[in-house]
């Protein structure tokens, strides 16, 4: 019995990271701009959870301090869904996804910083296959390089707010966290709309008008690509071991790269190089959590020894 559920939360595991492998598909079916769709999404997710925590009468009053800090995170959140939605409109989602997934290990190297600990050596060598991957995808995609460069910076700017959350979820609930971060970077969205509307809207102006299919999978990414799947995951993560959920999440990508070739056809199909090179990222990125795995396992028996 006990094997069965374990099996039922892997597979529901592995269902949560296809649907998030589905936002960058969504970012393309939805006609308006990213900037745009950002603050739907984000408006919608802070709205369902808004309406959850007030069904529930659950208190989610923050200190000052700590609601100035987790609406900057949101802020960050809210700038990296803009650059990822933008990345798969200017390239295509398979050259977005390649891109980010270089987040966990910008992940290895700040979380070292921030905790000011050492990193390690096969983060460095890890590292170094993330940028060789690059490299083959930039030399066969050279006319996605945009997209690309806007995608693995929007993949670390997701490493850097990873790491903050790491921190704020000690001490704070993560659906309250969420809600205020989904609510910081509907705000950010906002602040953001005047300088996006005179710099890079080449005199068209802002689109806050979604056609009638926007709305189903704006829907559908606010409620079952953000609030849906984050809070199945937070469920999950009290049954699996870190290690299983790391392991998992980084298949993203793949998961992400099958559907769009599936869904968009030709439109998705890439040079051998392409799929060479994002092949050399998956692996460093699979590996990640293998190496992290043995390398803790063998500091605990130095520990045991002493």
């Amino acid at each position: 019995m006990l094997q069965n559920s374990t099996i039922k939360d892997y597979l529901m595991l592995h269902f949560i990271v296809v649907i998030w492998g589905f936002t960058a598909i969504l970012g393309l079916l939805i006609s308006i701009p990213s900037v745009e769709i950002v603050f739907y999404r984000t408006l919608l997710a802070s709205g369902f959870l808004g309406l959850v925590f007030l069904v529930k009468k659950q208190k989610i009053k923050l200190s000052n301090q700590e609601l100035a800090k987790v609406i900057g995170t949101g802020f960050l959140i809210s700038l990296h869904w803009i650059l990822f939605f933008w990345a798969a409109r200017i390239s295509t989602a398979s050259v977005c996804l390649a891109g980010m997934a270089t987040t966990s290990l910008w992940t290895a190297f700040i979380e070292p910083m921030v905790n000011k600990s050492k990193v390690k050596w096969f983060e460095i060598l890890l590292g170094l296959m993330v940028i060789s991957g690059l490299y083959v995808v930039f030399s066969f995609e050279g006319g996605y390089w945009l997209g690309l460069t806007m995608a693995v910076i929007s993949a670390l700017i997701a490493a850097i707010f990873t790491v903050i959350n790491g921190r704020l979820t000690k001490r704070h609930s993560p659906y309250v966290l969420t809600f205020y971060e989904m609510l910081g970077a509907c705000i950010f969205s906002v602040l953001f709309m005047p300088f996006y509307a005179v710099f890079f809207t080449e005199g068209v102006g802002l689109q806050l008008i979604p056609q009638a299919w926007d709305w189903f999978w704006l829907f559908l990414l606010g409620g079952v690509c953000t609030v849906y799947a984050f809070s199945v995951s937070v469920e999950l993560m009290r049954r699996l071991t870190a290690f299983a959920i790391n392991l998992t999440v980084n298949l993203e990508p793949v998961y992400g790269i099958v559907l769009a070739v599936l869904i968009f056809g030709e439109k998705e199909q890439m040079t051998p190089g392409f799929y060479l090179g994002t092949l050399i990222i998956l692996i460093s990125v699979l590996l990640y959590p293998v190496f992290n795995y043995f390398n803790r396992r063998r500091q605990s028996k130095r520990v045991i020894g002493v």
